[in-house]
């Protein structure tokens, strides 16, 4: 393959800055389209014959992820005490991003979620507001995502899903244990499971290999291709066109403006740590919801005291959190969850917001067993289960291989106080300081995670558990938040937002911003599907405006 290397002192049409979830379809994009486009990845490029099942090396000594010796994060629950270093977030760090070594969950938000204002109304100590789009805006991308990236799943299934144009592209996986117990218990309560719409292959799809079922999703890179990250899916596509250039190893430090205040370029350590300035003519920052918003107030210059693009002063605001809670049951015969993919069947019956339930909020189930073996031993038994000794190997052997969760994935209410700044007594590996967190629960996700961890013990018992226990979920327990939302909220007022509803920054017009950052709401968690149709979207409109001359 002919892959481009273009001149640092040549402006290329785009520059884009993060490889993952956003990252790598707007570089498919816009490459596609025809433009020259350079993107900056902070972590390395791996390949299919890098990835392993290696648990410690994946699971505890962060390989694919951000590590907090040299990119320090800081965290309080409220702004008037003194942040603790502490791993609270947690993100992809390779070409590929979060993509490569998540679940693989790919929900569509449903049409409420972009109106929970006008349909809910306002919400005590919280900033509930309508997004600037609906979902019919968003449908023809969520649409042109799962072809795009091959999603299993099966339309229609859901009978509380939003109306869609056409059906998933591939069938959805077989259930695994887990699944039959849950669907199972579902329907004799009255609810609705359905297959899991996932990210993960079912049959071979565009050259791709089919999954093959070995069980190491969540946490793990794919080495068969079959999970449809965009290092398997769109980036190749966006190479072979000859005009997008990735360069791994790259730590943006500042996106720079011209006199006229339009993005110049951007500043950033390559792997030898040396400054580099590469100029572009239009720039897409899609690092996520917390990265996104520490790089414009590190961006910060005459024109912009208090953070690129923040003339609003909401750029870093209303993070909103991973929340949900766990159930477990033991069963009596050997359930072999550790196969397979991590999910294969939910319920939506308890997604909407219910006024009678006395709290805003609501959320989506799963079936599941998220452990392998050192995590489970670590934090998978039951509290009243021993920690040492001959019954605790005995428990261990039984439990690990008979017992499956259930997980909730509920609101996150978005609040002003809860934000990411910078730690200025704290600096990275590079010297710049990391990022500070500032976040705690409002009353209503609490008692959302309550109620339906209510729920979720009743399926299990239903399906027959012989024992149930619960984990905490507290804002620490819920540590690292790997869905990282809210923080350069999309609207149509400047005042009140960072980005218009095409993802483009109101105070600088050649500036996109395009992650989990635009959010306006949480919905229920699971945002990676509603994230690659926001960067579809916001792809298509700068092919539009770059071809009219309208990008500033």
């Amino acid at each position: 393959m002919n892959l481009p290397r273009y001149a640092f002192k040549d402006p290329v049409d785009f520059a884009v800055i993060g490889a993952g979830a956003a990252g790598g379809v707007v570089a498919k994009e816009l490459s596609v389209a025809g433009f020259s486009v350079v993107v900056l990845e902070q972590g390395p490029y791996l390949r299919e014959r890098d990835f392993g099942h290696d648990e410690i090396k994946y699971s505890h000594l962060q390989a694919l992820t951000n590590n907090p010796k040299f990119q320090p994060v800081t965290y309080r629950k409220t702004a008037s005490e003194p942040p603790k270093r502490l791993k609270a977030v947690e993100y992809g760090r390779q070409v590929g991003g979060g993509s490569v070594h998540f679940t693989g969950n790919y929900w569509r938000f449903h049409e409420s979620d972009f109106q929970e204002r006008s349909l809910f109304g306002e919400v005590a100590d919280a900033d509930l507001q309508d997004w600037p789009i609906t979902y019919a805006d968003l449908e023809p991308y969520y649409t042109k995502a799962e072809w795009d990236l091959g999603i299993s799943g099966l339309a229609g299934a859901n009978p509380f899903e939003a109306p869609r144009s056409r059906p998933y592209p591939l069938p959805p996986k077989p259930p695994k244990s887990s699944g039959v117990l849950f669907e199972g218990a579902a329907r004799k309560l009255g609810l609705h499971p359905f297959p899991a719409p996932v990210a993960i292959l079912s049959q071979p799809y565009n050259g791709r290999a089919a999954c093959a079922d070995c069980g190491f999703c969540e946490q793990f890179g794919c080495e068969m291709g079959a999970k449809s990250s965009t290092l398997a899916s769109v980036i190749p596509v966006a190479e072979r066109t000859g005009r997008c250039e990735i360069r791994p190893h790259s730590y943006v430090r500042k996106i720079e403006l011209d006199s006229a205040g339009r993005a110049s370029g951007v500043i950033y350590f390559n792997e030898q740590r040396q400054e580099v300035f590469q100029r572009a003519k239009a720039i897409f920052l899609c690092a996520n919801g917390v990265e996104t918003p520490k790089l414009l107030l590190l961006s910060k210059s005459n024109r912009f005291p208090d953070g690129l693009a923040n003339s609003s002063g909401m750029v870093g605001t209303h993070l909103m959190w991973d929340n949900g809670a766990v159930a477990q049951g033991l069963f009596e015969h050997a359930l072999n969850e550790y196969k397979g993919i991590q999910v294969t069947r939910l319920i939506h019956d308890y997604y909407a917001s219910d006024r009678n339930r006395g709290f805003y909020g609501g959320g989506g189930i799963d079936a599941r067993f998220d452990y392998y073996p050192a995590s489970f031993a670590l934090t998978g038994l039951p509290v009243d289960a021993p920690k040492w000794g001959r019954e605790y190997k005995r428990i261990f052997t039984t439990y690990y291989n008979r017992t499956m969760m259930l997980l909730s994935h509920t609101t996150s209410l978005a609040q002003p106080r809860n934000t990411v700044t910078l730690d200025q007594d704290v600096r990275d590996a590079w010297g710049l300081p990391g990022a500070c967190i500032t976040s705690n629960y409002h009353p209503d996700d609490v008692a959302t995670m309550k109620w339906l961890l209510g729920r979720q013990l009743e399926i299990l018992d239903t399906a027959g558990a012989l024992k149930t226990w619960v984990q905490p979920y507290s804002v620490t327990d819920n540590m690292p938040s790997r869905h990282l939302l809210g923080t350069c909220r999309m609207g149509l007022d400047p005042a009140k937002s960072v980005v218009n509803a095409f993802s483009r920054t109101h105070d600088v017009k050649n500036l996109f911003l395009v992650d989990g950052s635009n959010f306006v709401t949480s919905g229920r968690q699971q945002p990676t599907a509603t994230i690659q149709a926001l960067a579809y979207r916001a792809a298509d409109h700068a092919i539009r405006a770059a071809r009219k001359g309208e990008l500033g």
